[in-house]
């Protein structure tokens, strides 16, 4: 997959771009806090309980993004709304991303293509500063009713963008939703690992790793015709 280059590069958001803590604190904190008050539970029983609700549903539904039908499902009487814009505080972009970005907007249609609902992205798009970045931004579950680990969510995303999946490079810290699933299309995918514990080829422990792969696909094309030249004389 080396030799050609992008018209596209999609990035995931939570643990890409942005730390997770904010949506951590939601869903772990935030979440189980108004579900002890409305229940009379002392909180570590009360966020056992959510939490083992969240986990009957799983990460492969849609409803797991859902925050709009957590709400309602454990009865909250209080806004979704309220609750996230108690805990803008955490949202924090990694150090790496705004200089990466600001790189590639120069040279790069640059799209957003996360599971996370339109609530979480648009908060964190607008706190973190970061929408001016991308060109478009794409959510699965709020866009499409799906979860990004099918094939037809990528192949729908190519299919609006013009592209074929060759054309496209997406980075992600989901191994399946962002590695697997696109590779298996054609997408030419990096698993972002940002704790540094794994390794390998189309692994990347920041985004400055990207850069370097980036520019190396880039020069590719360049060599192999000078190569090809050379033959010809």
């Amino acid at each position: 997959m080396e030799g050609r280059i992008p018209k596209i590069i999609s990035f995931d958001m939570d643990g890409t771009l942005v730390d997770p803590d904010f949506t951590d604190w939601v869903w772990l904190h935030g979440i189980p806090s108004l579900y002890a008050e409305k229940a009379g539970l002392p909180f570590e029983e009360a966020k056992h309980f959510v939490v083992e609700e969240y986990l009957k549903v799983g990460e492969g539904a849609i409803e797991w993004y859902d925050i709009k039908y957590w709400f309602q499902y454990f009865r909250l009487e209080t806004s979704w709304r309220d609750l996230m814009q108690r805990y803008v505080d955490k949202i924090k972009v990694y150090p790496d991303v705004r200089d990466i970005l600001e790189k590639l907007k120069e040279k790069f249609p640059i799209i957003l293509t996360s599971n996370a609902g339109r609530e979480f992205i648009d908060i964190e798009m607008k706190t973190a500063g970061l929408r001016r970045y991308f060109d478009q931004i794409f959510s699965a579950t709020s866009d499409f009713g799906e979860v990004k680990k099918t094939m037809g969510f990528y192949q729908r995303i190519c299919s609006i963008l013009g592209v074929t999946p060759r054309e496209m490079i997406h980075i992600g810290d989901h191994y399946e939703f962002d590695y697997l699933v696109p590779r298996s299309l054609g997408i030419l995918a990096y698993y972002l690992d940002r704790s540094s514990r794994q390794n390998g080829e189309d692994v990347l422990n920041d985004l400055r790793e990207f850069e370097k792969r980036l520019n190396v696909l880039i020069k590719m094309p360049e060599k192999e015709a000078k190569s090809g030249k050379e033959e010809l004389v």
